[in-house]
């Protein structure tokens, strides 16, 4: 090295003595130079004083001949001799102390006036040899002057203490039992220690500063590594770390530098003749022939690669930059890295919370201290042992290191066909139940059900062997490209195979990939997160907790937190790094806390599956409907066949059918908030339960064998409103050996989507229920319909009839046949038939028998044909009213079972019923429909002749101004003894005079099915038409309830 001749030689004088005057700048007369080597001579032999003295006389004589770098090196002497004068004279075995500090101020003085006098330019005949040996003086003597400094102020002042630092050579500084932790002293300590010895540490770091220059280019490489050295150790130890990691870096540089340039003395070097021995040198020989037998091989050693490694490391975490956080791991055959989930949680928490970091730290000076740190890496001997380490077995990586690339995970949603359904076995028990499953487990009589709210939040429901895929979200927060060798999914519970794919995320982008995986057993199946690899690195595993509402409050708890401690607490210096104020952070919470720091994260859920046994699939093969369309006459009923195969490996022994259109959700609307009648409730649940619009029949649901076909026939009814429907068919395979759970099992659906067309034709209107007319008690009458095409309305008897009437229109382009039919015991006992043209309106009469419902039946109340519960009736009207519309509602729904509607094209085939449940009945229609409490019998006889008054078509024809007797015959068809009364109106009543009262006539107390006639005379006084009404009701009993019987007499006076 070119230092070495330095160190060897001595300061020798000048070869000729020049007077004072005459001796140049830079020379001192040669007196004073001797006097300073005797001066040097007396102190290493331990005789201060004389030292001292010789000293002095050189200094004197180099002030008068400007020699400064002689008179700088004498003053560092006295410097010297005073330290060890004051500890020879027993001060150093004094007790340190502060208000000693005039011992060392001196001392001091001195090495502050040789560092002016080592720094005071000067031209040198020497040149750059010159140049290095003052740079060389000038750094010691700045580095001797700030380890006096050093030494006073961690020893807290003068004392044996600063003595047994400055007796401690070495780059590093010796640490005093002052500092108990010189690694971690915080600055509460250092500005003690400042206080306490009266030293800033300021005034250290301006002399230390003062090394520092480009005057330290003159030193060579070792020398000038040594010098910076000793003042990165010195700005440590007092607290300076990023003049510490800014001396560092020079060091480093200086360190590539000897590197390099060996590299290229050896490459360059050429041997200038034979070599000794073997002829192996760190060199490479250019080819001659004196080598042609001799293999030269380049040998660099890696000895000192690790020391330079943390230094590196220290200066780039001084910057703000942990490089200790990728490091070399060994890699593992598990599916997924043996890292703790306490570890796997607290990184987690970290990568939460980062958002709330400060930046820190100058980005380009990262930026180039990285850089540096680069081509400090690569410059190192030994650069492909790597690849080296990986041919003899040694597979160690680098772990991850980019963050957590993966935001969410989601399970694709299945195909509708695959997606299992959970449900209870007793479901299997209510197959023969003729209620439809779309009021049967679905309506809720609660309005908030919190066990219905949790039914939805279980685990997804997946089948065993089948393939699973899963949405995973990437994002890359740089700008630039980057690569994941292997991105697979992180799971536990069941066994999962899946394979590891390749993906390159876009720079400042997020994305979207599928990874997919087969479950091989059955139970549940945790999705923890991903695992991750970089090329050349190995897998590291990242978790992704579901976000509930308990993760949301801890991670919001968390981070508000943190937000609060950005504006409060100020950190400064090195504090302010993520792990420093971590450690802070810590510190600050209570011991119980600080122990168990990832105890809250035993509440954290993953994604889970449940996985569940094989389960067959079915597909739709054939089915007889075009195109998914179905077009129906309103009441119009048809069929549909599905023709459905088995396509799975496993059987289907358990089938049911239901349906869906577009009537249902309106009218469950409706129901679900209660603002109906009890009526309009009756009838809406009425039409959705004993007419849908879709129904099968269950008995066709058989076992389908694998790769079979089954045929399912599906009733179609027209219902005016009908848009579009759906039919759904749930299949499972029940009996199998290895059983599920004993509560619940698992079906699939399969569904076909329907458009429905339903065309309105005919209206009803106009209900109503008139009294018998009397010309039909007529024998004429009878004998003329036995005879014509309406022989069905011929009555068994003449009393107990009414008239049933109603207006059908025909709103339709084709004409239709309309029926009506009177039902006894299910089938039709007589029928009226009418065909009404396109935009007619024809009014279709049918007789019908009256009825009487007994008490028990009149007296219930409207039934709910749900299993809705809780039921509560908003009505005003009194017990009366209430009573009437029970009355109104049973008598209607027995008309509706008595009389039926139906139609059919004219010249057709397509046919089906005409409802009339859009009809009223009213009061007068429930008088006229219910049965008599007695029946009336009015005649006319003669009371004069013998011969009865003559009748014709139902019409009596008596003579006027004669007296005739009207008898009318009461019997009392009750089951209990009643009181009747009687009461006349005859029309017109100024033309007839009668014998007695017409109202309020006493008939008496009759028992069941006893007769009493009542005979009265009048006499009619004009000709024209007369009618006679009479009506008996039960004596003490109000007008509804009292089954009043009527009945009409005609008469044709002439």
């Amino acid at each position: 090295m070119a230092m070495e001749p330095f160190r060897r030689s001595s300061l020798g004088l000048a070869a000729q003595k020049k007077r004072a005057s005459a001796v140049p700048f830079g020379m001192s007369s040669p007196y004073g130079r001797f006097y300073k080597m005797l001066g040097d001579f007396y102190l290493l032999a331990g005789r201060t004083e004389d030292a001292s003295t010789w000293y002095t006389k050189s200094i004197q004589l180099f002030q008068s001949s400007s020699d400064p770098i002689w008179q700088a090196s004498a003053l560092e002497g006295l410097a010297t001799i005073a330290i060890i004068d004051s500890w020879s004279s027993g001060q150093g075995l004094q007790q340190s102390a502060a208000a000693a500090r005039e011992q060392w101020i001196p001392v001091a003085d001195k090495l502050a006036q040789a560092m002016v006098l080592y720094h005071k330019p000067a031209s040198f005949d020497g040149g750059e040899q010159a140049y290095s040996l003052m740079t060389y003086l000038y750094c010691s003597c700045v580095l001797r002057h700030a380890n006096l400094l050093y030494a006073v102020w961690s020893a807290k002042g003068w004392g044996p203490l600063a003595f047994t630092a400055m007796l401690h050579p070495g780059p590093k500084p010796y640490v005093p039992p002052t500092l108990a932790n010189p690694s971690n002293i915080d600055r509460d300590t250092l500005e003690r220690l400042s206080f306490t010895s009266g030293i800033p540490r300021a005034s250290i770091a301006s002399v230390l500063a003062q090394l520092h220059g480009p005057w330290l280019m003159h030193l060579g490489s070792r020398e000038r590594i040594s010098v910076l050295e000793s003042l990165a150790s010195l700005y440590s130890a007092i607290g300076y770390k990023r003049k510490e990691a800014f001396i560092l870096r020079e060091v480093l540089g200086c360190i590539l530098d000897l590197i390099v340039c060996g590299r290229e003395e050896d490459g360059m070097s050429q041997p200038t003749g034979l070599p000794s021995g073997l002829g192996i040198h760190n060199m490479t020989p250019a080819p001659t022939t004196n080598f042609a037998t001799v293999g030269i091989r380049l040998s660099e050693s890696s000895q000192g690669n690790d020391g330079i490694l943390a230094v590196l490391k220290h200066a780039c975490k001084t910057m703000g930059l942990d490089l200790d956080a990728v490091q070399l791991l060994d890699p593992v055959d598990n599916e997924r890295p043996s890292i703790p989930d306490s570890l796997l949680f607290k990184q987690y928490d970290e990568e939460e919370s980062a958002i709330f970091q400060e930046p820190c730290g100058w980005s380009e000076l990262q930026v180039g201290i990285i850089r540096e740190a680069v081509a400090v890496a690569e410059a190192l001997p030994a650069t492909d042992a790597l690849q080296t380490a990986v041919r003899r077995g040694d597979h160690r990586s680098t772990e991850y290191w980019s963050g957590r690339p993966v935001i969410n995970i989601a399970l694709t949603p299945l195909p509708p066909i695959r997606v299992p359904i959970e449900k209870p076995r007793s479901m299997l028990q209510s197959q023969g139940n003729a209620v439809p499953l779309i009021l049967q487990g679905k309506t809720d009589p609660f309005l908030y059900n919190p066990r219905r709210v949790q039914s939805g939040k279980g685990p997804s429901v997946v089948v065993r062997h089948e393939p699973l895929e899963f949405l995973v979200m990437l994002q890359n927060p740089y700008v630039f490209d980057l690569e994941l060798e292997e991105l697979s999914l992180s799971t536990s519970g069941v066994k999962f195979n899946t394979q590891p794919i390749k993906y390159m995320v876009p720079p400042l982008s997020t994305c979207e990939v599928i990874l997919s995986g087969i479950p091989v057993e059955t139970g549940i199946l945790t999705i923890r997160g991903c695992i991750v690899r970089a090329p050349g690195g190995v897998a590291k595993e990242y978790i992704l907790p579901l976000n509930t509402e308990q993760e949301v409050d801890r991670l919001m708890k968390k981070r508000q937190s943190l937000a609060c401690e950005f504006g409060r607490y100020k950190y400064s210096g090195l504090d302010c790094f993520p792990w420093e104020k971590a450690k802070r952070r810590q510190s600050r919470l209570p011991s119980s806390s600080a122990e168990s720091p990832i105890a809250p994260t035993i509440s954290f859920k993953f994604l889970e599956c449940k996985v569940v046994l094989d389960q067959p699939l079915l597909r739709i093969r054939r089915t007889t409907i075009t195109h998914g369309a179905l077009m129906l006459y309103d009441g119009e009923r048809s069929s549909i066949r599905l023709t459905i195969e088995n396509i799975s490996d496993h059987p289907v022994d358990f089938l049911r059918l239901a349906f869906d259109d577009s009537t249902i959700s309106p009218a469950q609307q409706s129901l679900q908030e209660g603002n109906l009648s009890v009526f309009e409730t009756y009838e809406t649940e009425y039409s959705l339960i004993n007419s849908p619009v879709f129904s099968w029949d269950s008995s066709e649901g058989k076992t389908i064998a694998p790769n079979q076909n089954l045929t399912l026939n599906v009733q179609c009814f027209g219902k005016v409103g009908c848009t579009h429907g759906t039919i759904h068919l749930s299949y499972s395979c029940i009996e199998r050996e290895e059983q599920e759970s004993a509560e619940v099992f698992h079906i699939r659906q399969l569904s076909y989507p329907l458009s429905v067309t339903v065309y309105h034709m005919l209206e009803c209107h106009e209900m109503d229920i008139l009294p018998f007319p009397s010309y039909v008690d007529n024998q004429e009458f009878q004998d003329r319909l036995i005879e014509g095409k309406r022989k069905g309305l011929v009555l068994e008897e003449n009393w107990g009839w009414c008239l049933f009437s109603i207006e059908v229109r025909n709103a339709y382009g084709l004409p239709f046949d309309v029926t009506f039919s009177r039902m006894k015991d299910g089938k039709p006992a007589a029928s009226t038939l009418t065909t009404i043209p396109p935009g007619s309106m024809s009014r279709i009469v049918l007789p019908i028998k009256k009825i009487v419902l007994p008490d028990n039946v009149i007296n219930q109340p409207v039934p709910t044909l749900s299993d809705r519960q809780f039921v509560v009736t908003k009505s005003d009207l009194t017990d009366s009213e209430q009573k009437l519309q029970r009355e109104l509602f049973w008598y209607r729904e027995e008309l509706l079972k008595t009389v039926k509607g139906y139609w059919q094209e004219t010249g057709g085939i397509r046919s089906g019923e005409l409802s009339l449940r859009s009809q009223r009945m009213t009061l007068y229609m429930l008088e006229t429909l219910r049965l008599e409490a007695a029946e009336i019998q009015m005649t006319l006889a003669s009371q004069e002749e013998e011969e009865p008054i003559p009748k014709d078509g139902g019409t009596y024809k008596p003579s006027s101004n004669e007296f005739v007797s009207l008898v009318v015959s009461v019997q009392n068809v009750s089951s209990s003894p009643t009181v009747y009364t009687l009461d006349l109106e005859m029309t017109p009543n100024e033309s007839i005079v009668y014998e007695g009262i017409l109202n309020d006539i006493p008939v008496g107390r009759l028992e069941p099915g006893e007769s009493v006639n009542l005979p009265i005379g009048l006499c009619f006084l004009s000709r024209g038409k007369f009618e006679i009404s009479a009506q008996v009701r039960p004596f003490g009993i109000t007008h509804i309830d009292a089954r009043t019987a009527r009945s009409t007499l005609a008469a044709t006076v002439q």
